[in-house]
């Protein structure tokens, strides 16, 4: 047990049956940060940890009568799967900050989470206007930069990851089983899109299915990770409304996109609304909210070497070829930033959005924007 790595250590702790988030954080909180410590302190310490009894503290000492870690890492070698924990760059940010993160998560594909992320959710049973809301609300937010985070699954999830995906954009999709599973068998072609041009995450092991409570733990990760969740068509009773109650537990921001008061699969959105959600009729109400709420939102990355006195360390190479136009304290107009930059109508108000979203510039009264002072 002493010759496990900290990664390993990790893995099989992840992967032990009737152990769950809480009771791992708990346990790492207690017993310190190395996982290695859990498997070498004993039954009668483990046991002294709130939430251990007799049955978990017997699966953490005699844990390779429960798994078998040589097996798992043939399996992710051969699947391109790889494992990231907390410490991780790669780990997503915001989902460290929940009460409940998990230890741990398996990948597919390589996108690093340094874009902003924003969740759509909803009904697998859904109507055209659905469909077609999910996937134009995220081909919008990928064409701006964010990253969409859905659940694979059909419907709206389906939707959401092919609008970010038909405009070039990157999405995640966040699973409730193993990474060697693909549910439903019919987004096969979806999933492997997803992990060539985003990422596909799941905190279950390789042959993990599906089912109500690992549907719900992944639930929280979709809210968990991103700073805003919009559902579009939910019953309500169903999975999208347990997503919305994460992340208004999580003091994420919500939204919910209206739908014909007679449609059963609209009930859940529009009590959304009537609890407090903000009403979604298209992008900007979003953006809006999240410039209202920039103070309130996660510090940026610290300013790289290099980067021009005054100019935020946040901007993609467009964004800072733009603001670097704001310098001199002159307001310019759109027409006069397409003529100085030479980018496309498109591109610069794509670019311009952002630039107001991240607080670098503000947009005035007579529709000509200027750097935030």
């Amino acid at each position: 047990m002493s010759e496990l790595t900290e990664r390993q250590a990790f893995l099989v702790l992840n992967a032990l049956p009737n152990i769950g988030p809480i009771t791992l954080n708990r346990l790492l909180e207690e017993l310190g940060s190395d996982p290695r410590t859990i498997f070498t302190v004993g039954r009668r310490r483990l046991e002294a940890v709130k939430g251990v009894g007799p049955v978990m503290s017997a699966t953490l000492t005699n844990w390779t009568q429960h798994f078998d870690l040589a097996r798992e890492q043939t399996r992710m070698a051969q699947s391109q799967v790889d494992f990231i924990i907390g410490g991780d760059e790669a780990y997503p940010r915001l989902l460290r900050e929940i009460s409940d993160p998990p230890i741990a998560l398996y990948r597919k594909g390589r996108f690093d989470f340094s874009q902003p992320c924003i969740a759509i959710v909803g009904s697998p049973s859904t109507t055209l206007y659905g469909m077609a809301t999910a996937k134009k609300i995220g081909a919008e937010l990928a064409r701006l930069g964010f990253c969409v985070v859905s659940g694979l699954s059909r419907g709206i999830d389906t939707a959401a990851h092919e609008g970010a995906l038909s405009v070039g954009g990157k999405t995640a999709a966040v699973l409730g089983n193993g990474l060697d599973i693909v549910y439903p068998p019919e987004n096969l072609g979806l999933y492997r899109r997803i992990e060539e041009q985003g990422v596909v995450l799941s905190e279950f092991p390789l042959g993990r299915r599906a089912d109500w409570q690992s549907s719900a733990m992944r639930n929280r990760i979709v809210a968990g990770m991103c700073e805003a969740t919009v559902v579009i068509e939910s019953d309500v009773d169903g999975g999208a409304m347990i997503t919305a109650r994460f992340a208004g537990e999580q003091g994420r921001l919500l939204f919910a996109v209206p739908g014909r008061i007679d449609q059963p699969s609209s009930a859940g959105c529009h009590q959304l609304i009537r609890d407090g959600a903000t009403l979604l009729t298209g992008i900007d109400d979003l953006l809006s909210e999240l410039n209202y709420l920039g103070g309130l939102r996660p510090a940026p990355i610290s300013e790289k070497p290099g980067t021009p006195e005054g100019t935020p360390a946040n901007l993609t190479i467009d964004e800072a070829r733009v603001f670097a136009y704001f310098a001199s304290g002159t307001p310019l107009t759109p027409d006069a930033l397409a003529e100085l930059t030479g980018l496309a109508v498109a591109q610069l108000s794509a670019v311009l959005m952002m630039l107001e979203l991240k607080r670098a510039i503000a947009k005035r009264a007579d529709g000509a924007f200027e750097a935030r002072g």
